[in-house]
């Protein structure tokens, strides 16, 4: 299998574009990286790299064997699949994605019961808000949460989540409670806002008496996790836009409070996605079954708690934090 592993971490360099993060990605050292690709260099008696201090280049040697090599480990993976499919016995690692909230809450608890199901698989569990690219990435499933793309991708929709815009009691109590997305930036409140290359954070689609508008919403404070923004909203810095079953514990105790009730978010999609392939590999398909199972009944309970149930009394109370006007 040594061979077949240099072909492996040959793909993961050209794909990722360097040795030290293809090295990371597969748990080696880049010295470890380097000698197999040195080692498959020389077994095919080519350059598949131009190497500087600074870069590497695929030559036109290493882009003609990638396209090969890409057709030879999607064969020997379709062909360890089909005899998992007649042992019934799936074995190996699957490389998932997810929103950090989503996977915090909904996918990570229940990982281990997968695991006990299925004991010779392994899954590796990557969190981030940011956008992903699954096949650079080497994913097997990606978990989103909001607008589908457009790709090539298999979807699989598990379940439509409701969004709310909420803030806490002390920041209500210093700016008022706006009534829709119009008062939001009409009078300039603090939005919350989650960023990143891509991200289009900085329009919230709302809810209103004449069908879907995007508001172009502005706030002092901005992050590339989606947590940071939840700790925010609760210290009193502005008003965050959530799915429901990421802050409905802090619904209910009245940590925050809904606003802009007229014009509610849109709801947004939690769907995974995952390659095309000719034969889907049967560990794969039953993560997917599993984990579609879970979300739809975790998602749903917490989704559908009466939004009547948060603590709406608590609007008046003050803290004396510091927290600035919107101006």
């Amino acid at each position: 299998m040594s061979y077949v592993r240099n072909i492996q971490i040959f793909v993961r360099v050209f794909e990722l574009g360097g040795m030290s993060v293809a090295a990371r990605d597969l748990r080696l050292s880049p010295a470890v990286a380097s000698n197999r690709i040195s080692e498959l260099e020389k077994h095919l008696g080519v350059r598949l790299f131009h190497r500087t201090t600074r870069s590497l280049q695929p030559t036109e040697h290493g882009k003609i064997f990638y396209k090969g090599a890409v057709n030879i480990l999607e064969a020997i993976a379709e062909a360890e699949a089909a005899v998992e499919d007649v042992t019934k016995s799936p074995r190996g690692s699957i490389f998932v994605a997810a929103p950090l909230g989503v996977g915090k809450r909904i996918i990570a608890p229940h990982i281990p019961a997968f695991k006990d199901r299925y004991p010779q698989v392994d899954v590796r569990l990557r969190l981030s808000d940011r956008k992903i690219d699954i096949a650079g990435e080497g994913l097997d499933v990606a978990f989103v949460l909001g607008v589908l793309p457009d790709s090539s991708l298999r979807v699989r929709v598990i379940a439509e989540c409701p969004r709310v815009l909420c803030a806490s009691p002390e920041y209500l109590a210093y700016t008022g409670m706006p009534k829709d997305g119009a008062e939001i930036v009409d009078q300039k409140h603090h939005c919350l806002l989650l960023r990143y290359p891509g991200s289009t954070e900085f329009r919230w689609p709302l809810q209103t008496p004449d069908g879907p508008k995007s508001f172009a919403v502005s706030g002092p404070f901005e992050s590339d996790d989606g947590d940071v923004l939840t700790a925010w909203a609760l210290d009193g810095r502005g008003i965050v836009n959530k799915p429901v079953f990421e802050v409905r514990d802090h619904l209910d105790s009245g940590a925050l409070v809904p606003v802009a009730e007229a014009t509610p978010p849109v709801p947004v999609d939690l769907a995974c996605l995952y390659p095309h392939k000719r034969r889907q590999d049967p560990k794969v398909r039953l993560f997917i079954d599993f984990m579609v199972e879970k979300c739809k009944a975790e998602v749903g309970s917490i989704s559908s708690r009466d939004m009547s149930s948060s603590h709406m009394g608590k609007a008046g109370a003050v803290r004396d934090n510091g927290i600035p006007l919107p101006q």
